[in-house]
């Protein structure tokens, strides 16, 4: 460093101590680096300020250039630059070091601009450099410029794949359970109920689709509990249905859809009365086909944490079928002796679903078709209790009304039927997108 850069640097220096306390006595100027550092050592209070003086890297000694324009430090000289705490010392040690060789260069370019020889807009390209490559293929060789600045890799986000499909799957397996012993002072018997629920949703994204609706639902339910007073069987079968349900619409408004929809139903098992081997039903006995076409309303809200569905089909089919010889067919409206009956008249359909909170939901289904004549409606509804990732309690309650099958023996009911179940036990349940 010339003489020159070191008094100015020096007296930069004492101005700073005299800031923090130095003495006037001190006020000298430094001609060595040596000097500097025994007058710093001599004053405690500008040692401990000014300790960054002693810490300037090796480079910032170079011959002055002036490279750009320096804001003024807005923080008070007499704000420390040390807190006192130690995991901190090394940050704030950086952070004094930085002011410190700005607050120079600043003092440097516009109190002593006679010391700044060079300006960086004034200064020669450094010499580029060159390299070589050969190709042994074709004899060629290849003269590129080296860059020795190195640049910072390039990371290229993987393409975002387009889920046109949404599928949701959910299986459930709840009980219940209780023993009596022989000699309870109520009586009572010992009994086992099982319910097991299949559901698979699959869904046209409309994020992708706004002009198209297509929904699919597959589901099975199969509920049995052991029957202690039956002295034929040593089970029932309480719930056993297979059902599937679509909807396909192309949109008409902001929210309405032309749409066509479908449902078919039936049970996969053979249902028998108590205490007897009669059958009361089977496979496609009964069973049932119904297809609409009408509209389709479809709402949901933003934080998708409430869905509405509403499907009117003035056009609609309907058939019943009760294929096995050992059921009466009249049992399910089917007269004349015939085992398949074709109906045509209007249908509708309502889905509502709401998720109360994060671990319950509530979903319910209302069916209905008639030929006016007949009417049959379909209520159910399902509330979840979400305990942790695979047990959940469900209350599901089944209501049905069906003007064309004969009346129950018990007059209280007449033609409505209700079931009713409350069960807790094991869940699993995925979607994708």
């Amino acid at each position: 460093m010339n003489r020159q850069i070191l008094k100015t640097f020096s007296s930069i220096a004492l101005a700073l101590a005299f800031a923090f306390g130095a003495s006037a006595q001190d006020a000298y100027t430094a001609r060595s680096i040596e000097e500097l550092d025994a007058f710093l050592a001599a004053d405690t209070t500008a040692t401990d300020t000014l300790v960054v003086m002693r810490q300037l890297p090796a480079q910032f000694f170079g011959p002055a250039v002036y490279s750009e324009y320096y804001q003024p430090d807005t923080a008070s000289v007499f704000t420390p630059d040390f807190s006192g705490n130690t995991a901190l010392r090394w940050l704030e040690e950086e952070n004094a070091l930085n002011r410190s060789m700005n607050r120079i260069r600043r003092a440097l370019f516009f109190e002593h601009p006679e010391a700044v020889k060079y300006n960086i807009n004034m200064l020669p390209e450094a010499p580029k450099k060159f390299h070589a490559v050969v190709n042994p293929e074709d004899h060629t060789i290849e003269i590129t410029e080296f860059n020795e600045v190195p640049t910072a890799p390039t990371v290229e986000a993987a393409p975002i794949k387009k889920k046109h499909w949404i599928r949701v799957f959910d299986a459930s397996l709840q009980f219940s359970q209780a023993f009596v012993s022989p000699n309870w002072y109520q009586g009572g018997n010992n009994n086992l109920n099982m319910l097991a629920n299949v559901l698979y949703n699959v869904k046209l994204n409309q994020e992708y689709h706004p002009k198209l609706l297509f929904e699919s639902t597959f589901q099975y339910k199969l509920g049995m509990n052991n029957a202690p007073d039956d002295e034929v069987h040593d089970y029932s079968i309480s719930d056993d249905l297979f059902q599937i349900t679509s909807t396909f619409g192309l949109k008409a408004a902001k929210r309405w859809y032309y749409s066509l929809t479908g449902l078919f139903k039936t049970q996969l098992l053979n249902s028998y009365a108590s205490n007897s081997t009669n059958l009361r039903s089977a496979f496609l006995s009964s069973g049932e086909l119904t297809i609409g076409l009408g509209m389709t309303y479809n709402y949901a809200n933003a934080k998708k944490t409430v869905s509405f569905d509403a499907s009117i089909a003035p056009l609609s089919y309907n058939m019943k079928t009760c294929i096995n010889k050992h059921i009466d067919p009249k049992v399910y409206g089917i007269d004349n002796g015939k085992r398949i009956i074709h109906n045509f008249g209007s249908s509708a359909e309502i889905k509502f679903a709401w998720q109360i909170a994060y671990n319950i939901s509530y979903t319910s289904r209302v069916f209905a078709f008639s030929d006016y004549d007949d009417i049959q409606v379909d209520w159910e509804n399902k509330v979840a209790f979400t305990i942790n990732r695979f047990l959940s309690t469900q209350i599901q309650c089944h209501a049905r009304y069906d003007s064309g099958t004969p009346k129950c023996a018990d007059e209280k009911w007449k033609k409505l039927q209700i079931k009713e179940i409350l069960s807790i036990g094991f869940s699993y349940k995925f979607s994708t997108l």
